[in-house]
């Protein structure tokens, strides 16, 4: 189902990777997109775009796709810093991330949970983002995303998240509520993590 994901050399300790996490539906994406549009034209905060085996068009993520074969060449070229399997997709988070951290950025990346060992191994300085919603908020945004049955959607919400084996600075946005309300959480966050 997933491999381990694998990490890339360790850049200087100078900027912070803020890592994104969070169960399907939650609205990782949404809260990522908010604190975006904010810090449009801010230098230090930089969104990374992960590099997806879908097409570009979907999901609600702005991703890169690319096909099975790219993704194997690129993963062989070290193009990533960080990269996983998850779901029957490969992910991987561009090596220019590790080139902003290493020149002073605030990095947000859209993770796993799977993958955070390789993110702690790759990051000096690594700040884990978990966004939650109550269930029956998680179905409803699941539902409405029209991809899955409603036996998928419900097998989805009752699997476990897996814990890291690592300790790791971690903060949780609940995004049960209004996107405002958990935007401006993370947005405050970024603004701290800045000072």
């Amino acid at each position: 189902m997933t491999e381990a994901a694998k990490p890339a050399a360790v850049v200087a300790e100078i900027g912070t990777a803020v890592i994104v996490v969070g169960p399907s539906g939650a609205g990782k994406d949404s809260v990522m997109t908010f604190a975006a549009r904010h810090f449009a034209g801010k230098d230090r905060i930089v969104f990374a775009r992960r590099v997806i085996t879908r097409p570009a068009d979907a999901g609600s993520e702005a991703h890169i796709g690319v096909d099975e074969n790219t993704f194997s060449r690129m993963k062989h070229e070290e193009a990533f810093c960080v990269c996983w399997e998850a779901h029957g997709l490969s992910y991987g988070v561009p090596r220019e991330a590790c080139d902003a951290v290493g020149q002073g950025s605030i990095v947000i990346i859209n993770g796993s949970r799977q993958a955070l060992p390789a993110f702690a191994a790759t990051f000096p300085r690594v700040k884990i983002v978990t966004i939650t919603a109550h269930a029956e908020v998680r179905a409803e945004r699941l539902a409405k995303r029209g991809r899955e049955s409603g036996a998928a959607i419900t097998a989805r919400l009752e699997r476990q998240a897996r814990s890291a084996d690592v300790a790791l600075d971690t903060v949780t946005i609940d995004n049960s509520g209004t996107l405002e309300i958990a935007g401006n959480a993370f947005v405050h966050l970024l603004n701290a993590a800045l000072d």
